[in-house]
Parts: C-alpha cells; structure tokens; sequence
C-alpha cells in the first residue's frame, strides 16, 4: 500500500527544515520503503487555483489560513497503515509538528 506522509507545521516550524530528516530518509531507503519526496517553499510563495463558472481564479498565498501549513511530503510503500504509522513516527517533524498519513487511491 502506498501512503503519502503529509509534513506539517506552524511557522515556527521553519527553522527545523533546515536540519533536514537527521538520517531518516537514508534510513528509509535503507529499508526499501521511501518511494519519493521533497520539501515545499514557504505557504508565502504559493498560487491557489481555482475555476468557477469556467473563470480561472489565482490568489497568491495559500487557499485557506491555517495555524500549520503542509512543508513537505514523502510517498511510502509499506504493509499497512500500522506500518505506516511507524514510520511516520520515526520522521523527525512528528517531535516539532503533525504528520498526516493518507493512503493513496490505486488505479
């Protein structure tokens, strides 16, 4: 099963990115579960869009204000959602922020 680790976090939140994973991506590939991934720019730099009623609308920033803002991601392929919990809680943002699993939809 693939999941989709939403990497989430305030503000704040910010200056652990600098950090990095401290090994947790190497140690995922070690481990063969780690199918991709990356960091986001800052909330500040995004573009929403939206259509309605055939109109193309763009707001800069993000859609909606929120206390925690997503600030990466990593795709996982593991057993199951148990699995997938442990390694989300190994991910260094799960001590500073939230990381939400959600399973991705297979064709």
């Amino acid at each position: 099963m693939k999941y989709m680790l939403l990497i989430c976090g305030d503000e704040s939140a910010a200056e652990h990115a600098e950090d990095g994973c401290g090994g947790w991506s190497e140690e995922m590939l070690e481990r063969g579960v780690l199918r991709g991934g990356g960091g986001l720019r800052p909330p500040s730099e995004a573009t929403s869009v939206r259509v309605r009623d055939d109109e193309v609308l763009l707001t800069d920033g993000p859609f909606a204000e929120a206390k925690e803002q997503i600030g990466g991601f990593c795709i996982i392929e593991c057993g199951d959602l148990d699995e997938a919990v442990e390694i989300a809680a190994g991910h260094p943002a799960a001590g500073y922020g939230t990381i939400e699993i959600r399973p991705i939809r297979q064709p």
